[in-house]
C-alpha cells in the first residue's frame, strides 16, 4: 500500500471516530465471559516450574472460580468437570510486558489470549480507550488479559514526535514535569512513562514527583542520563537497548557528548534516529566488559528490569530483510498493514546510506550478544515486543520475543521466566506467575514440552484466563471472529508505540 501522510492520518483519525462506536461481543466473549460456577480439573497433565525448570507430570490442576485450589497427584472432588489432558504441559500465562495495542477491542484482547498471553503492559496510555478495556477487564465484563497501562508518554522540548500523530506531554523544566506527573495521576495512569529526549532536570523532577504520588516510573533511558543514574534514581525499568549500548563503551564520555549533540526539531523522529545510528555504531564497536561488569551490576542489585524488545530491534535492524508473516496478515486490517508499512518507509528507511544499511544489519547481531551478557551478568529481564511498531501482531509477537531471547542466548527456562514469574514480581502481583494453590488461575496447556524447544510455546491446546476455560474451538472462534473483524468496513488503524507506530490522534 502506498501510504502518504495525509492518508496515514485520515486513516488515525477513522481510526479514532471508531473508537467513540458502541461495544462489540461476539457469541464467543459471552460464553467464554461467564463465570465459572463448578470446580474443574486438568488431569494428567505435565506441570512446568518455571522458577526451577523442574517438570511434575501426571498433575491434577483443580480450578475453582478464579483460583488454582489444588496441584499435585490428588483425587477429582465429585461433581467437578473433569478435562483429562493426557500428554499435555501447563505453564502459568504468559506476559507481554512491552505492547501498544491495536485500536479496536475486537482486535488486541482476544489476540493476546489467544496466544496464551494473559497480561500485557501497555507503555503509552495516550487513548483513554485503554484505561476503559482495563477497568472492564477487571470487571468482568470484556474478555481480555490484565492490563496494566502507563500515562501519555512524557519527553522533552522539542519532542520527537508530531502532534499531530501522537499526543505527548511536552515538559522543559522541574515544573512542567511535575505537573504532568500529576496529571497523569489524576487521569488513571498505573505508572509514569518516561521518553528520550527529557533533560537531565525535568526527569529527575518526574522521578521525585512520581515517588510523592505514589507512581513507578518505566521507559525509555533518556539521551541525556546514563544508565547508572537511571537505576540508581529508582527508574524501575529501561525499555529497548539504545541507551543501555551506550553506557557499556569504553568511549562512553565521547557518545554521551554526541548524544548530547543530537539536535532535532518537534516531530522529527527519522532525523533523532538518523543521527542516533552512528553513535550507536561506535558504542557496539567499543563494547567494555568491565564497563558492563559496573553498569550491569548496578541494575541486577537495584533490580532495575530490562526490556530488551528484540522483536522490534529485529525489525528495525534488518528493515530490508524483514516483512509481516504472511500466514499473520489476516489478523490485521488493511489500513493497519499500510500503516506499518508508512512507518517503515518514513521512519526507518528514509534517508540511508549504503554503509547505514551495512551497519544497521550488523546491529542485530550485536543486540543478541548484548542480550547474552544481560543474562550472564543476572540482569533481570523482561519478555516484551512493542507490539504496535512493523510488523508485530498482538500475542504472536510474544512467541516470537521468547525465540529471540533463546536465539541469543537465554535457555527456554530463562525465557519463560522473563515472561511469567518475573513480570509478576515487577508487577506486584504475588499471585500470578506460577502454577500453585491460592494463584489466579491464568494457565496456558500446551501440545509440547516449552522446556525442550521453546518453539513449542506456539502450540497451544487451551488458554485459562482467571479460571475461565478457552477450550480449542472457543480459541479458534476467537481468531475467526479477529479475522472477521479486521475485514469490516469500522476496523480500526494501527496505533503506534515508542519506537515508531502511532496511536490513533
Amino acid at each position: 500500500m502506498n501510504s502518504s501522510r495525509r492518508q496515514f492520518l485520515a486513516r488515525t483519525a477513522a481510526g479514532a471516530a471508531v473508537l467513540a462506536g458502541g461495544t462489540f461481543t461476539t457469541t464467543t466473549k459471552s460464553a467464554a465471559l461467564g463465570k465459572p460456577t463448578r470446580i474443574t480439573a486438568l488431569t494428567d497433565v505435565t506441570v512446568v516450574d518455571v522458577a526451577t525448570g523442574r517438570k511434575n507430570p501426571h498433575q491434577t490442576v483443580l480450578i475453582s472460580g478464579d483460583r488454582i485450589i489444588g496441584v499435585g497427584r490428588i483425587p477429582v472432588p465429585r461433581g467437578a468437570v473433569e478435562l483429562n489432558l493426557t500428554g499435555k504441559y501447563v505453564i502459568p500465562g504468559l506476559a507481554d510486558m512491552h505492547v501498544h495495542s491495536l485500536g479496536d477491542e475486537r482486535v488486541s484482547p482476544p489476540l493476546y489470549l489467544a496466544n496464551g498471553v494473559t497480561t500485557v503492559r501497555e507503555m503509552s496510555g495516550t487513548n483513554p480507550m485503554l484505561y476503559d478495556w482495563r477497568d472492564r477487564i477487571e470487571a468482568g465484563t470484556l474478555l481480555g488479559p490484565r492490563m496494566v497501562v502507563a500515562s501519555n508518554i512524557i519527553d522533552g522540548d522539542p519532542t520527537l514526535w508530531d502532534p499531530n500523530l501522537i499526543q505527548v506531554i511536552v515538559v522543559d523544566d522541574a515544573d512542567s514535569a511535575r505537573a504532568a506527573v500529576r496529571r497523569v495521576k489524576s487521569e488513571g495512569a498505573d505508572f509514569v512513562k518516561v521518553y528520550s529526549r527529557l533533560s537531565l532536570e525535568s526527569w529527575r523532577a518526574i522521578i521525585d514527583e512520581a515517588r510523592e504520588v505514589g507512581l513507578t516510573v518505566h521507559g525509555h533511558g533518556p539521551d541525556q542520563v546514563t544508565s547508572k543514574e537511571v537505576s540508581n534514581a529508582g527508574q524501575r525499568s529501561i525499555e529497548h537497548i539504545h541507551s543501555l549500548g551506550l553506557s557499556v563503551s569504553s568511549r562512553e564520555a565521547e557518545v554521551r557528548r554526541m548524544v548530547r549533540a543530537i539536535t532535532v526539531t518537534t516531530g522529527d523522529y527519522n532525523s533523532w534516529f538518523r543521527q542516533l545510528h552512528p553513535i550507536e555504531w561506535i558504542a557496539a564497536n567499543t563494547y567494555s566488559p568491565s564497563r558492563a561488569a559496573d553498569v550491569f551490576g548496578t541494575l541486577r542489585r537495584n533490580r532495575t528490569r530490562v526490556t530488551p524488545t528484540l522483536t522490534m530491534h529485529n525489525v528495525l535492524d534488518r528493515i530490508d530483510y524483514t516483512q509481516l508473516d504472511p500466514a499473520l496478515a489476516k489478523y490485521l486490517s488493511e489500513d493497519s498493514i499500510g500503516t506499518y508499512d508508512y512507518v517503515i518507509q518514513n521512519l526507518y528507511a528514509a534517508n540511508r546510506t549504503a554503509e547505514e544499511i551495512s551497519h544497521q544489519r550488523q546491529m542485530w547481531a550485536w543486540r543478541q550478544r548484548f542480550v547474552h551478557e544481560l543474562l550472564a551478568h543476572d540482569v533481570p529481564i523482561l519478555a516484551g515486543t512493542d507490539t504496535g511498531t512493523p510488523y508485530s501482531v498482538p500475542g504472536f509477537a510474544l512467541h516470537e520475543e521468547l525465540a529471540h531471547l533463546v536465539d541469543a542466548g537465554a535457555t527456554p527456562r530463562q525465557a519463560l521466566y522473563a515472561a511469567t514469574v518475573e513480570p509478576a514480581k515487577f508487577l506486584g502481583l504475588p499471585d500470578e506467575g506460577t502454577v500453585e494453590p491460592r494463584m489466579i488461575a491464568n494457565l496456558v496447556v500446551l501440545d509440547a514440552d516449552p522446556l525442550t524447544d521453546i518453539r513449542n510455546t506456539r502450540r497451544i491446546h487451551t488458554v485459562i484466563t482467571r479460571g475461565r476455560i478457552i477450550s480449542p474451538s472457543q480459541r479458534e472462534q476467537l481468531l475467526a471472529d479477529v479475522e472477521a473483524a479486521v475485514k469490516s468496513p469500522t476496523a480500526a488503524a494501527v496505533t503506534t508505540g515508542c519506537c515508531g507506530a502511532h496511536r490513533p490522534a
